[in-house]
């Protein structure tokens, strides 16, 4: 192209830039060079650059100018429902017409289809996991990838497994991209790689030519960073108590749980302050509503786990305040880079908490199995052919999430191949790359104690994160507390503290008994629905692992190294607490102990406790038939076959006329209690009411 015509595209460009972001909006240079690259040279690049920079820009304006040469759709492959809903809003208000394929709109799909088809859809997104399903995999991918004038991939760096958000269903992008027709060019985009992961997508991208890497600085000049220490977490409720009015805007505070992100909008709201909660257990209707609320700002912030990420898009967000860090600098930098997009200044508020690591070891125990289990998992598909997630769980010793993104793995790596009806080997040779998956775990490991170094820090916070960014641009800002030596009080006054307090201490949670036997274990006959004639009622627990308040103590009372002893006198008030606020429709007759290999001193005391102070008989404890209760394991199914003939209640049960508690440390699968459940209820007990320290989530 010479020069007159790219002059003549480059004002064109503007023009369309001009039609999505208003009349005073220019190019970068940057987006000039990435707009070129894709419409005249049709090559691979991949933009890295700061949240609220104009990525999104890029892949609007190129499709324009594409569909105005003749070119196919634009196809982008999204990872969350809101940042396609933000997508195709902006996509119209660039004469852009829009359309989404996931899993929330179904129904539509053959009229999207139709609409792709007749030319009338000029951009389509994709989620991520249609790529791993098979008939979209088989017959609607390979469409959309012959036709397509363009490919762009957001969050470019979930392609990674060195990133700090990788997505297995990501890694099917790289045969998509092997299998491009010639001349179709393909966008990545991302805010948050550094160099390592910078370099692993370009990689994974590079087809005939050198994928080209725009890269900026990433500093973001709204951000006023700073770190507040707290005593605990009852402090660190009462300061967002006392310190959210002044706060500007509304804003986004996180959460490291589920459990915490409801415990402190419960506070909050008893406080007066209108906020919601915002997980992955959030129903769409109500998530919908919340994203909706904040932006219309009707909510002074969302408490939200991590589930609000990527793709929500509130250009003058106030604030986002973290309640427990993320586990590395670089997820930390994502969730901040929400804030301040269109204001001049935006609060980013870290509030560390010492169950911090905790939850990140829960975290690290996610890491892609040991090679032994992935062994096992190949050999049980080579040899019984095509198997459901659910059968094949019944026979690896692997959680149903840990499994699933094991598979998925193994499937872009060709040995084994997702279809109808679940997975099946394919035959392929495939090596278990240890180096690799030891290196990615070791850099998880520099990374959380990177997190702590930037908690610690007497330097400048965005320098901190920008360095951990690989920003070779990377220097003080002179806005965070650091360099302004302006550092926010920790103080709070008492009468919040005790509110937190209150709030926190307050015992007793529901333990919700199950309903259904695993599936995948119809030849043991064990299937369906449990029959309600041999499931517990609901139970109750002190608390959960996870909370801010219970969750810390009974997670030191629990832990493994912990001794086996008689729980404290403060943790045992607790659960007499729990058992007076219980309102069971008929007072137990007994109490019977559950049987454990770890800590059998401690539920046999805490039994008879609940026994004495009840006046009830203790009846004496389930047992552990012959070996013991065998090994540890992760998943239902595994775990109610080790159980299913290895308890045995005792003597002292069969005639009673009334409900029993059933006395337990902890609820994890929950299988436990439900086994025991089912063999009290068959020696004639009618009704079984669990009672808990504690439960796991």
């Amino acid at each position: 192209m010479d020069d007159e015509a790219s002059a003549g595209l480059r004002q064109r460009a503007e023009a369309c830039l001009r039609q999505l972001a208003g009349e005073h909006a220019r190019l970068r240079e940057d987006q000039w060079a990435a707009i070129h690259a894709l419409v005249v040279e049709r090559r691979r690049a991949l933009v890295v650059q700061r949240t609220g920079w104009g990525k999104s820009a890029v892949y609007f304006v190129a499709t324009v100018l594409l569909r105005e040469q003749g070119a196919g759709p634009t196809v982008i492959v999204s990872p969350l429902l809101a940042l396609m809903r933000n997508q195709i809003a902006a996509a119209e208000r660039a004469g852009v017409r829009a359309a989404t394929i996931n899993s929330s709109n179904t129904d539509d799909w053959e009229q999207v289809f139709t609409d792709v088809r007749d030319g009338a859809v000029d951009l389509l997104l994709v989620s991520p996991e249609r790529l791993n399903n098979p008939d979209f995999r088989d017959q609607v991918l390979p469409r959309l990838a012959a036709g397509a004038g363009l490919v762009v991939v957001d969050e470019a760096h979930c392609i990674s497994d060195w990133g700090h958000d990788f997505r297995p269903d990501y890694r099917r992008l790289r045969t998509l991209f092997a299998d491009l027709p010639s001349g179709v060019p393909v966008l990545a985009t991302t805010a948050t790689a550094n160099a390592r992961v910078t370099r692993d997508v370009a990689d994974q991208l590079a087809a005939d030519s050198e994928t080209l890497v725009l890269r900026g600085p990433l500093d973001r000049e709204s951000l006023r960073l700073s770190v507040v220490r707290l005593a605990g977490a009852e402090q660190r409720l009462a300061w967002l108590a006392e310190q959210l009015d002044e706060l500007p805007g509304s804003g986004i505070i996180y959460t490291l749980t589920v459990a915490a992100a409801h415990e402190i909008a419960t506070f909050l709201r008893d406080r007066g302050y209108a906020v919601a909660a915002y997980t992955g257990q959030t129903e769409q209707a109500e998530r919908l509503q919340a994203e909706q609320d904040l932006l219309d700002n009707k909510v002074k912030a969302l408490i939200a786990t991590s589930a609000l990420g990527m793709g929500f898009d509130k250009p003058d967000l106030g604030f986002i305040v973290h309640v427990g860090a993320p586990q590395s600098p670089v997820a930390y930098y994502q969730q901040i880079g929400r804030a301040g997009r269109g204001v001049e200044r935006a609060e980013v508020i870290l509030l560390p908490g010492a169950e911090d690591r905790d939850i990140w070891a829960y975290f690290a125990g996610l890491a892609f199995p040991a090679e032994n289990v992935v062994r096992l998992a190949l050999e049980v598909l080579e040899q019984e052919g095509t198997l459901s997630t659910a059968a094949l769980e019944s026979r690896v010793d692997l959680g149903r999430s840990r499994l699933e993104m094991m598979l998925k793995v193994l499937d872009v790596d060709g040995a084994v191949r997702r279809v109808r009806g679940g997975w099946t080997a394919t035959g392929q040779a495939w090596a278990y790359d240890r180096e690799r998956y030891e290196r990615v775990a070791a850099e998880r490991s520099r990374e959380q104690r990177a997190m702590l170094d930037y908690e610690a820090a007497e330097a400048c916070r965005m320098e901190f994160l920008r360095r951990e960014l690989d920003d070779p641009e990377a220097a003080p800002c002179g806005r965070c507390d650091n360099c302004t030596g302006r550092h926010r009080s920790a103080d709070v006054s008492d009468a919040a503290a005790t509110q937190a307090r209150d709030r926190l201490r307050r015992p007793g949670v529901e333990v919700t008994p199950r309903r259904m036997w695993p599936t995948g274990m119809k030849a043991e006959g064990i299937s369906g629905r449990i029959p309600a004639s041999l499931q517990a009622e609901p139970g109750r627990a002190l608390g959960r692992l996870t909370d801010l308040g219970w969750g810390n103590r009974l997670r030191r009372v629990l832990s493994d190294g912990a001794p086996d002893a008689p729980v404290s006198g403060e943790v045992f008030d607790a659960v007499v607490e729990v058992l007076s606020a219980w309102d069971w429709p008929q007072r137990p007759v007994g109490v019977v102990g559950m049987a454990s290999a770890t800590r059998p001193a401690m539920i046999a005391d805490l039994a008879r406790r609940v026994a004495t102070i009840g006046r009830l008989p203790y009846l004496g404890e389930i047992e552990y038939a012959g070996t013991g209760p065998g090994p540890r394991r992760h998943n239902s199914a595994q775990r109610v076959r080790t159980l299913w003939n290895a308890l045995t209640v005792p003597d002292t049960v069969p005639g009673l006329g009334g409900p029993v508690l059933l006395v337990d440390d902890r609820v994890d699968t929950g299988w436990t209690v439900t086994i025991a459940a089912k063999l009290l209820r068959e020696a004639g007990v009618p009704a079984v009411l669990p009672l808990v320290l504690a439960v796991t989530a």
